[in-house]
């Protein structure tokens, strides 16, 4: 029996002033796999979840989330945006931010109840920051804000995650807690699509990659495409890399 496709991208073009930044992009990514987004910087791998989510506008392409246009599946959806993109100062606590990921399920009108915040809260018991529900996101570290922002992504119980170098600017035990849990969420079966930068790690954290460099190089099971020739051909020198045989 056949995967089913949770991803599809077709012909996708995006361009900023009129240069590329992703060029004729067809990737297909079946269900339940944790999928790596590697390349070198200005490759487009924020760009193409940007396309995927309806943040950016394709000059040419199209996108679908289990067969349908993401504006249809939006609820299937759960993103964790680059630490960079995210306002820190803005006056609200840990809590707050992690209920936030339950109003895609409740509309604009409803407010959360019990049932939200017992959600958010069993979230925070999750990536370890129950004890920081009542802190203000502005004193926490960099590790800290990034759990709570995986907690809120947790609680909306997507079938799709969507993280955009979620690992950045973390400790060594965060990026531990972290990946244990996207590897909870394929076993349950979710598609996880996290853009990352470490190749020594993709190995051991994922079982799917993709090579983007404006262009996709290859697409695949880690243990078939992982190799230093997609590698040299995705960073343009020759690359090596240990890869677990």
């Amino acid at each position: 029996m056949s995967q089913k496709i949770a991803i599809q991208v077709d012909d996708l073009t995006v361009a900023y002033n009129y240069k590329p930044v992703l060029w004729d992009i067809d990737l297909v990514i079946p269900e339940g796999v944790l999928m790596a987004i590697v390349g070198p910087n200005g490759a487009g791998k924020s760009t193409l979840i940007k396309a995927v989510l309806g943040i950016i506008d394709p000059i040419a392409g199209s996108v679908s989330i289990y067969g349908k246009p993401y504006e249809k599946q939006r609820k299937l959806v759960a993103y964790v945006p680059q630490k960079g993109s995210v306002d820190w100062d803005f006056p609200t606590t840990a809590l707050d931010v992690v209920m936030m990921g339950t109003y895609g399920s409740l509309g604009w009108i409803k407010r959360p109840g019990k049932k939200e915040k017992k959600a958010s809260l069993e979230a925070l018991e999750k990536v370890g920051m129950l004890s920081f529900k009542s802190r203000q996101i502005s004193q926490l570290s960099g590790g800290q804000q990034q759990r709570i922002f995986l907690a809120r992504a947790l609680v909306q119980n997507a079938s799709i995650y969507f993280m955009d170098e979620p690992f950045q600017g973390v400790d060594a035990s965060t990026e531990i807690a972290i990946i244990n849990i996207l590897k909870e969420l394929r076993k349950a079966g979710k598609t996880v699509v996290v853009v990352h930068h470490d190749l020594q790690t993709v190995p051991e954290y994922f079982d799917w990659v993709t090579f983007l460099n404006v262009k996709k190089i290859a697409t695949g099971p880690v243990k078939d495409i992982f190799n230093d020739d997609n590698l040299t051909k995705t960073y343009g020198i020759n690359y090596k890399v240990a890869v677990n045989k």
